[in-house]
């Protein structure tokens, strides 16, 4: 587990770097947008090494995703065509992109909280929410609510239990490790399951789109 030590107090070194708030805005901004991986571990990890930022690190992380939000949904209003669709294919989203545009003409605000704050792609329903023409005001606001309650909820946590926190994962990191990586693939596991088991039964109308 050397080099898992190795990784992990580099990181932490990196994350206490001068400019790491920079790069926390700027990889909340693209990652609401067209990026790929999210800013999630870097400020947990930002959190972690100095939790008594950890409330700034967090709206900061908020502030600049709820503004990327915005680009994406700008992306998706006036640049869909040029830009927009080669970009969702490009993630490997294309597919998910119908059925994104169910759910948000069926839920609205609604869609836009529960992806704000669960790991469904924030940059798929940004871009979504700009190609249906969905009310500009509803959507920051929804935007602003699921960004924040996820990055708000990381940021007062390790605010609040940061620093034993930051005891136990230096002590115990190779166990917590092999632990993680047990319950992700127990998850997926779980998930084939339920998706095999339960088959179409589950499946609504948007759950079947293949056209916007």
């Amino acid at each position: 587990m050397r080099w898992l030590r190795n990784l992990y107090d580099w990181t932490i070194e990196k994350a206490q770097h001068r400019h790491a708030q920079g790069w926390l805005a700027f990889f909340a901004f693209v990652e609401s947008s067209f990026f790929p991986i999210p800013p999630h571990p870097l400020l947990g990890l930002m959190c972690l090494a100095n939790p008594r930022r950890a409330i700034r690190y967090a709206l900061i992380c908020t502030i600049f995703s709820v503004i990327g939000g915005l680009f994406g949904y700008a992306i998706g209003y006036f640049l869909y065509e040029a830009i927009g669709k080669a970009l969702i294919s490009a993630l490997g989203l294309s597919e998910s992109f119908p059925v994104a545009a169910c759910y948000l003409r069926d839920k609205d605000w609604e869609a836009i909280v529960i992806a704000g704050a669960t790991p469904v792609p924030f940059k798929l329903l940004t871009i979504t929410s700009g190609f249906i023409g969905m009310n500009l005001a509803t959507f920051t606001l929804a935007a602003i609510a699921g960004r924040g309650f996820i990055f708000m909820t990381v940021g007062v946590l390790f605010r609040l239990f940061g620093a034993p926190i930051k005891a136990f994962i230096d002590r115990y990191l190779g166990m917590l490790t092999t632990a993680f990586v047990v319950l992700l693939v127990g998850g997926f596991v779980v998930l084939s399951y339920v998706g095999t088991s339960e088959g179409d039964a589950a499946k609504d109308q948007c759950q079947m789109a293949t056209a916007v």
